[in-house]
């Protein structure tokens, strides 16, 4: 998405789902010193019973519906996103609902904790702010800025505000930023610096100073009140990744708990971690190049083709090739962790579908809703699937039969791999069970097969 400021402009992307499918982030374990080990927090779910948004009322199916639901919207977003010049307004025709996972930090001096959508999708982190000109009703207090003693604003002329492509300025030298969206919500507020600060269970605290983030007064739309702003853990200038390279030099990683477990199993959390604590190694680990590509907010990976038991389907240039700002065909699918469903560009698609049909012996038949194109009937919400496998340059992730078929409603399992006019996106339900690290300094993604659910 593009940020605009009567000051800026910047390309950001709302999640409204987020990092890592919404859910809820708290602190497991905080290191404090976060230059040395990093530091680690839990990624809870926004379908576990630990989340605010949790529904004890609704199915298990039910719930991975409206997941794909919200994936289909995101990739709607994505591929304007990626195809929009530079010069181009993006808006989304989306509805900023809440995302896969949610984060809980705390801003300023004394801290004031917040209820963020934690994305990879976005840049800018932003949260409400008093005084509100408007608001959407939260159930935490809104953060006032006048009463954090390590608040400051940002001028026109500072490089963070530049970074947003700042053409001018209102209310005398201070940086405004605005984001809206297709159905009409919007923040607008001022850019500044805070304290933000990491809490932990443990008493362990990991504050970093002068982070950059929109203080928002103008907020408006169908944002729900669970939440009260966006954590952006994309790859652009003003994501907290970068903000805290020297903190973490480029590294972050999760380990995602399979959809089912999260909810169903109340103590099971997954887990994000930055810094060295990030650092993905050992035996089983492969590794594959992130491509830079633009829009930089971003994770561009390069697959080369899918295998179904023996037999391989080559990756065919989709137009998101075309987007490559280093030129080439390198960079054609987005590692997306707000994604539940993995997307693949629809020629592609066809030649895998084919395939797979071939290989499955169960009986087909069809999805009420006409979402799916691959169903079959099953009695215990399983298949007898063949052996997929994702081929990235250097690196082959055998992806786990739970994670490309699911039981999108009792006894009717359907594949979550499908096709997309334009836009490749590999879905979190695919990065289940992997521990899986970003190195910006190395440029490159590692995978490592792990039982979440212990780690």
């Amino acid at each position: 998405m593009k940020m605009n400021t009567k000051a800026s402009t910047l390309f950001s992307t709302f999640t409204f789902l987020a990092f890592f499918h919404l859910s809820l982030v708290s602190c497991r374990k905080i290191i404090s010193n976060p230059s040395g080990n990093g530091f680690t927090l839990d990624l809870i779910h926004r379908d576990s019973p630990l989340s605010p948004f949790y529904n004890p009322s609704i199915t298990h199916s039910n719930r991975l519906r409206n997941a794909f639901l919200r994936s289909f919207s995101r990739e709607s977003f994505f591929k304007k996103s990626s195809f929009a010049s530079a010069n181009d307004t993006i808006q989304s025709d989306i509805i900023p609902i809440p995302g896969e996972y949610l984060m809980k930090i705390s801003i300023g001096t004394p801290p004031v904790e917040i209820i963020a959508i934690a994305d990879t999708g976005s840049d800018l982190t932003w949260t409400q702010c008093k005084p509100c000109t408007s608001c959407f009703k939260q159930t935490a207090p809104i953060f006032d800025s006048k009463q954090s003693s390590t608040y400051k604003t940002i001028g026109c002329n500072a490089e963070e505000c530049a970074s947003l492509e700042t053409s001018s300025c209102v209310r005398g030298n201070i940086c405004e930023y605005q984001m809206s969206y297709g159905d009409q919500s919007q923040t607008i507020g001022d850019l500044a610096f805070d304290k933000f600060t990491f809490p932990s269970t443990s008493g362990n605290n990991v504050s970093i100073p002068n982070v950059v983030f929109g203080c928002g007064h103008d907020n408006s739309g169908t944002f729900n009140n669970y939440t009260s702003g966006i954590i952006g853990l994309g790859g652009g200038e003003v994501s907290i990744v970068n903000q805290l390279d020297k903190q973490i030099k480029g590294k972050f990683s999760y380990c995602l708990i399979p959809i089912p477990l999260q909810s169903s199993i109340s103590n099971a959390t997954s887990h994000i971690n930055f810094g060295n604590s990030a650092t993905v190694y050992g035996p089983n680990v492969v590794s594959t190049p992130l491509i830079k590509k633009e829009p930089s907010t971003f994770y561009y990976l390069n697959l080369e083709g899918i295998s179904v038991g023996n037999k391989r389907v080559e990756f065919k240039s989709s137009k998101i090739a075309s987007s490559n700002a280093f030129g080439g065909d390198e960079g054609n699918i987005i590692i997306d962790s707000g994604t539940t469903l993995t997307f693949l560009p629809n020629d592609f698609y066809l030649n895998l579908e084919s395939i797979l049909l071939e290989s499955i012996n169960a009986t087909r038949i069809d999805d009420p809703s006409g979402t799916f194109g691959i169903c079959y009937e099953s009695k215990d919400g399983t298949i007898d699937a063949p052996k997929i496998v994702a081929h990235f340059t250097d690196a082959d992730l055998v992806l786990a039969p739970s994670s490309t078929f699911a039981e999108v409603e009792e006894g009717l399992v359907c594949l979550t791999l499908v096709p997309a006019e334009q836009i490749a996106i590999f879905g979190n339900l695919a990065h289940a069970n992997f521990l899986i690290g970003y190195d910006l300094v190395a440029n490159k993604v590692s995978f490592k097969p792990t039982d979440c659910t212990k780690y």
